[in-house]
């Protein structure tokens, strides 16, 4: 019960971005500018502070990161198949397609604490290392694509990709943030996820999954279904220790990144589709998550 209610401030979150939007004269142009803001400064800087946090330790790293990257590796690979389904509309689908492979951030470092203490988080924050940079490059593709952007271009450009990059080198170079550098990012990364939630449900448009119902199944049971049970799979067929196991299925477990929404916008796809899917993952989440963990410890 304890994950269910960590996600639910997350939901409640977007309730509230929508009723402000709707209710209130924070209209949309004022959640345009939110978007860019979270877009170009908040979420950039909550990645770079994650990933600069902890040290990577490349013996504990090596079989996490591998585990992890074959369940991702997986789901994208999935969500892309999607494309060639009769009827799917490409600009949907290349705004949704990340929503089935990536995750929550921040609700992935809480839940980490939550479940392994420290060593916990450390683990979690070597997930968070090496999935990003692989996660915001397989969601930047599709898009690039279908708006016709050059893909190296938007790649070289793009700010979640350059913090998650620039913070993983730092790290493996062992450089270090003076203090009052690392409380600021992390300040401003405490930001990132409030008002990104909010800005998914000012852009919600409630009847936008019924433009593609199935699509959206398909996104959600990647994402909530094959991507727990393959990380089951996988840890067990590894032999990772059991607390590692647990942080891998979690992370596997998570609901999707809001930032989905945010770079879907600013890349010209459907941003009402992609907050339709944020919003149910969230949802889903508050499910699927507890469920995975209780499989993990019901096989033992």
């Amino acid at each position: 019960m304890t994950y269910t209610l960590l996600l639910l401030p997350d939901f409640l979150l977007i309730a509230l971005g929508w009723l402000i939007c709707r209710r209130t004269p924070l209209g949309r142009p004022v959640w345009d500018g939110v978007e860019r803001l979270v877009y170009y400064v908040l979420f950039p800087a909550l990645l770079f502070g994650a990933i600069m946090r902890y040290p990577l330790q490349l013996d504990t790293a090596l079989p996490l990161a591998g585990s992890t990257l074959v369940v991702i590796g997986v789901s994208i690979a999935l969500s892309m198949a999607l494309k060639h389904a009769p009827g799917v509309d490409p600009r949907l689908h290349a705004s949704g397609a990340q929503t089935a492979f990536r995750f929550n951030t921040y609700v992935a470092l809480a839940l980490a604490e939550r479940l392994g203490g420290t060593q916990g988080l450390a683990w979690m924050a070597v997930l968070v290392s090496v999935s990003v940079p692989v996660c915001n490059v397989a969601a930047v593709w599709p898009l690039a694509r279908h708006g016709g952007h050059g893909y190296l271009r938007e790649l070289a450009r793009n700010p979640l990709i350059l913090a998650t990059v620039g913070g993983l080198l730092c790290n493996l170079l062992s450089l270090r943030l003076p203090d009052i550098a690392a409380l600021t990012l992390s300040r401003m990364g405490a930001a990132a996820l409030p008002l990104g939630l909010m800005a998914v449900g000012a852009g919600l448009q409630v009847g936008a999954l019924r433009e593609a119902p199935r699509l959206a199944t398909g996104f959600m049971l990647i994402k909530h279904l094959v991507m727990p049970l393959t990380a089951l799979l996988v840890v067990r067929a590894l032999g990772l220790p059991m607390q590692q196991q647990v942080i891998v299925v979690a992370f596997c477990a998570m609901p999707t990144a809001s930032s989905a929404y945010v770079l879907a916008v600013r890349m010209g796809g459907h941003g009402g589709f992609v907050a339709g899917l944020v919003s149910l993952s969230t949802l889903i989440a508050m499910v699927s998550l507890p469920a995975a963990l209780a499989v993990l410890a019901a096989l033992g």
